[in-house]
């Protein structure tokens, strides 16, 4: 059976009836028909017959890359990091092949836009062919003799192919191909300075041996990686979720945990000093009245302390479970508030509700400082000297 093989024109200006060349070849590799055609006219009865199609240098985006050796998947995924950094865009809009690593570390990538490759295909199957293979320019080419690279002009390019696997595209900047191009060896010129027939270029451009890779391979194994990256971030998203879930609970857990342990502390402090008024701040307040009682005081407290803090608790609601330190000096209470709790101003309501019960307060942000009004604590004091007498 016969293989049918074309030369592709630029892709967006392919259509079913765009003239292109075209080669059949036999069992052997022997061309046996040759010529212009298009899609329509190539297709032979109703079945579908594969086709294999070499890109227009335009379309052929080839590179080189060079790799230690590594497994095949590894050299895949090096591939396709490489090809991300040379690609325009976004990457995941094109569709990328390489080779297989060659004995020298090489291995050529080729990509071109997905969108355009659907269109192509879509374009093969009206026409009753089937994309067989996909392959840049260079590789219609004839595999040079060792030494050698094979060269071609194609519409203002210079193909190239320096070995089964090797080829590189070039735009034409001087009437001959560029010495340099052929890396040390030399450039052998098939198209006879440009002037070769029809038939004979049809020949020349894709009469050789196709690579050991292909642009249409790797088509079902794109859709597998797309669909695997997907189930990756959802399943990164599920953890995320589990995570920020777990640690919601334990913070509510350590909340719980450290209000048991408040209510523990008060009631700890209520049952070793069960004279306290109010507990605002059990550990403080548990510090002195031990620190009171080692220093020889007979009931670790006092009466303008126990005054001032039962009135401050009646006339100040807000202040329990809120106090983070506690000072009394001189007969003046000192309050420092925790900074997550709300406070009423020091207006007239409030001092006319302290004045009630003998107090008057001032707040300079988070401190309070409560003492007893100058009647209040005149009274006070003029009752301990009797209590001594007594």
């Amino acid at each position: 059976m016969s293989r049918l093989r074309i030369a592709l024109p630029a892709l967006e200006q392919l259509n079913p009836e765009t003239p292109l060349l075209f080669v059949r070849l036999d069992s052997q590799g022997k061309t046996v028909e040759s010529g212009l055609s298009n899609l329509l006219e190539l297709k032979q009865g109703g079945a579908l017959q594969p086709v294999e199609a070499f890109l227009h240098p335009l379309d052929s985006l080839l590179t080189r890359i060079e790799t230690p050796p590594l497994t095949a998947s590894r050299i895949r995924s090096a591939a396709l990091l490489a090809a991300q950094g040379l690609i325009l865009g976004g990457s995941e809009l094109m569709h990328i092949a390489s080779s297989p690593r060659y004995s020298d570390g090489a291995v050529y990538l080729g990509w071109l836009p997905a969108t355009a490759l659907e269109r192509l295909s879509r374009l093969l199957s009206q026409s009753r062919l089937s994309l067989r293979g996909l392959y840049p320019a260079p590789y219609g080419l004839p595999v040079p003799a060792p030494g050698q690279v094979s060269v071609v002009l194609r519409d203002e390019h210079w193909l190239l192919r320096h070995g089964a696997g090797q080829g590189g595209v070039h735009p034409r900047l001087t009437e001959t191909p560029d010495a340099r191009l052929a890396n040390g060896s030399e450039l052998h010129r098939l198209d006879d300075e440009g002037t070769a027939g029809l038939e004979t270029s049809a020949v020349l451009l894709l009469g050789g041996p196709s690579p050991g890779w292909s642009l249409h391979a790797g088509i079902g194994a794109a859709k597998v990686r797309t669909s695997g990256w997907t189930a990756a971030w959802v399943c990164c998203g599920l953890a995320v979720g589990v995570w920020a879930l777990g640690l919601n609970l334990y913070a509510a857990r350590e909340a719980a945990r450290g209000q048991q342990l408040r209510a523990g502390m008060v009631q700890r402090v209520s049952q070793a000093f069960p004279y306290l008024p109010v507990i605002l701040n059990p550990l403080q307040q548990a510090r002195q009245q031990v620190a009171a009682l080692e220093s020889g005081s007979a009931t670790g407290t006092d009466s303008g302390f126990e005054q001032l803090v039962k009135s401050a608790a009646g006339a100040l609601p807000f202040l329990a479970g809120s106090v983070q330190r506690l000072t009394y000096s001189d007969g003046r209470l000192q309050l420092q508030l925790l900074p997550d709790n709300a406070q009423p101003a020091v207006d007239d309501t409030l001092q006319r509700s302290l004045a009630q019960v003998g107090l008057t307060a001032s707040r300079d942000h988070l401190t309070w400082t409560l003492s007893q009004m100058p009647d209040q604590a005149a009274d006070a004091s003029a009752s301990t000297p009797e209590s001594d007498v007594e």
